[in-house]
């Protein structure tokens, strides 16, 4: 068997345990920060409602021309339905980017790891986050 290990800025996310919804919130959000093999607004299928779905994308986080900073969207919380269980795979640099992008749109908690000098994978949990009320005093 021939592994071929990942371009250094590529990393590899694999979703579970949660709707299609959520997977293509979490793609889409993904989309306006990396390149990827997916499109922004494509939607998520679910080949079989009694077995578990798993989703695949891969993200590239070398600077995108047309987004020099990595991030061109602003950060803003996206609710999901529930917890979303997140594998990502890449050099450690690159899934610490893609954390810290999610970090933005999500409650990001890492729940497993393995080490490597080359790749990495972690586990993570998402949960959304709600849109924050802004404060308003009132007088009376």
């Amino acid at each position: 068997m021939n592994l071929t290990p990942m371009p250094v800025s590529q990393v590899q996310v694999v979703l579970s345990d949660c709707s299609a919804h959520d997977a293509g919130l979490l793609f889409d959000t993904l989309c306006t920060c990396f390149s990827s093999d997916r499109c922004v607004g494509e939607e998520p299928h679910e080949a079989d409602r009694d077995r578990p779905t798993v989703w695949t994308g891969t993200f590239d986080l070398l600077d995108d021309p047309a987004h020099p900073t990595g991030h061109p969207h602003e950060p803003h919380p996206v609710p999901l339905s529930g917890p979303v269980l997140a594998d990502v795979q890449g050099s450690p640099l690159a899934v610490r980017h893609l954390r810290e992008a999610l970090e933005e749109s999500f409650t990001v908690q890492e729940v497993g790891a393995i080490p490597g000098d080359q790749e990495v994978q972690v586990q993570l949990v998402l949960e959304g986050r709600a849109a924050r009320t802004p404060f308003t005093r009132t007088t009376g």
